[in-house]
């Protein structure tokens, strides 16, 4: 997958706040997004108003911009409408998500689930090389900080149910039928 993840090696908080970090929200089917993105790469998205990304970003400068001012944001802003469209089944963005090595591991390999399909914790942890990581694999989904994009929503339970996500179950289980339909429409027209 095209999508790449730049590992961070200081994820303190306090240097954060010597950056400045760059803000701007966009509609989309499951609510008003905000992407926060330094100034190379996105580093944050959340639902309706969240504030997961200040937790993240310390008491870092945080400046609200239009996204066509700021390359990185305006280029998550057109491929996450593409997706939402149902023209994207990738995303081509440099991302910059913070950290530890495990939490890095388990993001890279929700970037290899295919668009369209789930897997449970247990097969992510498989992914890993430690069927008995199941529980740490979901502590670390429940830490992306870059959902949609990392797609953490490609995760279920053992039995195929829906479990935790951050946006809400109902996002979760909209976003997974939504590349359900776009899946079945792409097989259908071939």
């Amino acid at each position: 997958m095209e999508t790449t993840m730049k590992t961070v090696t200081n994820t303190d908080t306090d240097t954060n706040a010597d950056m400045t970090f760059h803000r701007t929200t966009m509609a989309s089917p499951i609510g008003t997004l905000t992407i926060v993105a330094n100034d190379h790469a996105v580093v944050a998205i959340d639902w309706d108003g969240g504030s997961a990304h200040e937790s993240t970003l310390g008491d870092a400068e945080i400046v609200d911009v239009a996204p066509a001012d700021h390359p990185p944001l305006a280029s998550a802003v057109e491929q996450l409408t593409e997706y939402f469209d149902g023209e994207r089944i990738e995303f081509d963005l440099p991302l910059d998500a913070g950290g530890t090595p495990f939490q890095h591991q388990a993001w890279d390999a929700l970037v290899r689930i295919p668009f369209g399909e789930t897997v449970s914790y247990g097969e992510q942890a498989v992914m890993l090389g430690d069927k008995n990581k199941a529980r740490a694999v979901g502590a670390a989904n429940g830490r992306n900080p870059i959902p949609i994009i990392v797609p953490c929503h490609r995760v279920v339970g053992s039995n195929g149910h829906l479990t935790g996500f951050a946006g809400g179950l109902e996002v979760k289980a909209w976003l997974l039928d939504h590349e359900f339909k776009v899946r079945a429409a792409a097989t259908n027209v071939d």
